[in-house]
């Protein structure tokens, strides 16, 4: 037997484990289905206002109909039992009379006698009433010594023993008089239990004292409950399903208008201004649709003629800038020979031949850059990308400039990655941004020192240039990328290019899907940052320089890392030069630029993880 009892526990812990693996391995494919289904029906929640307003309306509905349901199932069954327990007191008392009459009159003797009478007056008792059968216990009660010649015990109806009747019951009736007590109860018939009602007496017998209970069933009661609580379950089920179609139906035809205006504005928005909403009636919602419409149809006219007007103003710009490049380069070849020969001249002509020189430079610069926003405009501006190292071109781009910056006086320091930094890129593009942010730099960092840094990451450059120069505001910044936009309109004319060159490098950036953000502080600077991707295609989602300096005064001097710096201090005299380091700045401007992302720019319109757009955050001054 122990071994058999070892061997089934052993087999049943075997069972229990596979049931385990099996439990856990249907769970483990069920579980994304689940979580499937949940995220589907909160993008529905989230999304939906119908499905929102009808499941909601459906959870109220079925709460309301649970509680009102649950209040009449409650007052209907109170009701059936006190008309059942009334109904039982009353015939129990009628049938203990006469229980109690016959066994006073009994002129009986012999045990034969006896055990007839018993058994004929109870078997008169059981049997049904009006409605609610009945059935019986009788039991004598106990620890009684006379008389000791009494030959009935117990008597009871089939099935039945004194177990059924509650204990609390019987003591009640053991302890009482001639006073009647009832208490619920169950007894079986046949294979189920069927609830009831116990009624308790007391009788007497040839002078024996015993305890009657009479037990009326319930089942008959029980069932018409149970028919009234699958009514009304059914009847609760249907209306919420028809309060769910009514509130389909009903938010339907008020969210189907909106979901309707919502696709014919996404149209709008994207450039079908031919779309309209339809017009059904003359209610609230069909007088949003015609407002719609004929605010859909000014936005459409105001649109056109504004297009209309671009266009004009577009074809206009390109027209005239063509135009003018026959007789300016006839006015240029004039002036270059009045420059060359302006040793011969009397001061006065002298100085107006300087001036015409300058002025005409001048004046061929903004035609190239009109030139090229006249391209930018009119989607004719193509991009040429192939792998270069922007490293080596930051680098062209200083040395390219050193004499702008001998004039200012401003250092211009590198801080790069030793090796090479390999870009897809339109070398001619960023030469241009680059050129133009650092001559800027110069023109506003007011001698001080120029830092540019360059810094890679697995799926994007970045270039930075800071200057301690003027600063900008926030304000300021914002508006640097307008055309011809300047952040002192009374500034003169003498300071600066076209106005133009920012926007274009904007546009630059935008053809690389790169972003172009700036920084400013007045009195302490401003900082330009380009970040471009490695591969075409690949969006930018961090920068690797931070855009906003964590030290926003000038380097200290005594620890700089430079790999390349270009000091008018040093090339006065000298031309163009590039230093392999540097003395006099520390690595304070790394300590600038650290960091994995930008924190926004002041005024910014373009944030990290954003994409450029026709213009970027603001830079300083203008181009």
């Amino acid at each position: 037997m122990a071994f058999r009892t070892r061997l089934w526990a052993k087999r049943a812990r075997i069972v229990g484990v596979r049931v385990a693996r099996l439990v856990r391995t249907g769970m483990q494919r069920l579980w994304p289905g689940i979580l499937y289904l949940l995220r589907a029906l909160q993008r529905k929640w989230r999304r939906s206002l119908q499905f929102r307003t009808v499941l909601t309306t459906l959870m109220l509905a079925m709460g309301s109909f649970a509680v009102v349901g649950a209040y009449l199932s409650n007052q209907i069954a109170n009701n059936l039992f006190q008309e059942r327990l009334a109904q039982a007191e009353s015939e129990t008392r009628y049938n203990v009379k006469q229980v109690q009459d016959t066994f006073d009159g009994a002129q009986v003797t012999d045990q034969s006698s006896v055990i007839t009478l018993v058994y004929d007056t109870l078997n008169a008792v059981e049997g049904r009433g009006s409605v609610i059968q009945r059935r019986y216990v009788f039991e004598a009660m106990p620890e009684q010594t006379k008389p000791r010649n009494r030959w009935v015990e117990s008597r009871a109806s089939d099935q039945l023993t004194i177990g059924v009747i509650p204990p609390d019951l019987r003591k009640a009736v053991q302890d009482s008089g001639k006073d009647q007590y009832w208490a619920s109860t169950q007894f079986p018939v046949g294979t189920e239990d069927r609830p009831g009602i116990a009624v308790g007496n007391k009788v007497t017998f040839n002078g024996t004292v015993y305890e009657l209970y009479l037990i009326y069933d319930l089942n008959t009661a029980q069932k018409t409950l149970d028919e009234i609580q699958n009514v009304l379950l059914a009847g609760g089920a249907l209306l919420v399903l028809m309060i769910g179609g009514v509130a389909w139906y009903v938010t339907r035809n008020v969210v189907s208008p909106v979901s309707h205006a919502a696709v014919v504005s996404e149209k709008l928005a994207a450039g079908q201004l031919q779309e309209r909403m339809v017009v059904k009636g003359e209610d609230e919602v069909a007088r949003l649709g015609a407002s719609f419409n004929h605010m859909a149809a000014s936005l459409q006219e105001q649109i056109t003629q504004l297009a209309t007007l671009s266009q004009m103003q577009q074809r206009f710009v390109s027209d005239v800038s063509h135009e003018l490049r026959t007789p300016l380069t006839t006015v240029r070849m004039a002036a270059e020979v009045l420059y060359d020969a302006r040793e011969d001249f009397d001061p006065i002509n002298k100085r107006s031949a300087e001036l015409l020189y300058n002025q005409v430079e001048r004046f061929q610069s903004l035609l190239a850059d009109l030139l090229e926003i006249s391209r930018f405009d009119a989607g004719a501006a193509t991009l040429d990308a192939e792998p270069t190292d922007i490293v080596q071109l930051v680098a062209h781009v200083i040395e390219g400039v050193a004499p702008v910056a001998a004039e200012y006086g401003s250092a211009v320091t590198l801080n790069a990655p030793a090796g090479s930094v390999i870009v897809d890129m339109d070398d001619r593009r960023i030469d241009r941004i680059l050129r133009n942010l650092i001559l800027n730099a110069l023109e506003h960092g007011e001698g001080r020192p120029v830092n540019v840094s360059v810094a890679a990451s697995g799926t994007a450059v970045a270039v930075a240039v800071r200057d301690h120069g003027i600063g900008m505001t926030p304000a300021e910044a914002a508006r640097v990328f307008d055309r011809f936009w300047r952040a002192d309109p009374a500034r003169a004319r003498t300071t600066g290019g076209s106005g133009l060159g920012l926007s274009i490098a904007a546009e630059d950036t935008k053809l690389h899907d790169g972003w172009l953000q700036a920084w400013g502080s007045k009195g302490q600077g401003s900082n330009f940052r380009l970040t471009l991707p490695l591969r075409r295609d690949e969006p930018i989602t961090r920068s690797p320089l931070q855009l906003e300096p964590v030290n926003v005064g000038l380097p200290e001097a005594g620890r700089q890392r430079t790999v390349v710096l270009l000091d008018p201090l040093r090339t006065a005299g000298r031309g163009t030069g590039v230093e392999g380091s540097a003395d006099g700045f520390d690595d304070g401007f790394d300590d600038d630029f650290s960091g994995d992302g930008g924190s926004g720019a002041a005024g910014g319109a373009i944030p990290d993880g954003g994409s450029a757009g026709p213009r970027g955050t603001g830079t300083e001054g203008r181009a």
